[in-house]
């Protein structure tokens, strides 16, 4: 008498296997939502805030806001100021890249403080364009 296997019961359970992982794969959280930029005009015109994180000849951190300079202790003040009356709370963000992302990640953190609900990061790129 040979024995034959029976393969009944593995389906089974690759079936139901299949199940759940259709049903657990939607659920999973995707991350942040990043939003893209539609024209990097934008950027640079109008009433738009860019804040200059930069470093100087002694590897000092300074910041300036549309060109004008800025102390660490007061950036989180001027700039709840400039954001008191208006209905885009919207930060233009532009580092020097021998700055590490920790140094970024505080500014970005000091913004947030200050009432600004969404920082963009201009690259290189973004930034040479008209």
């Amino acid at each position: 008498m040979a024995s034959e296997i029976n393969i009944t019961p593995m389906i089974d359970v690759l079936l139901v296997l299949l199940i759940i992982f259709m049903v657990i794969v939607p659920t999973i959280s995707r991350g942040e939502v990043a939003a893209a930029p539609k024209s990097a005009k934008g950027a640079g015109g109008g009433d738009a805030v860019v804040l200059e994180v930069l470093r100087d000849g002694a590897n000092a951190v300074k910041f300036r806001i549309n060109e004008q300079g800025v102390a660490q202790g007061e950036l989180q003040a001027r700039l709840s100021a400039i954001y008191a009356n208006r209905a885009q709370r919207v930060l233009f963000l532009r580092g020097d890249d021998t700055l590490s992302f920790t140094q970024m990640a505080e500014v970005i953190d000091i913004g947030h403080a200050a009432g600004i609900d969404q920082i963009g990061l201009m690259t290189p790129g973004i930034a040479a364009e008209p």
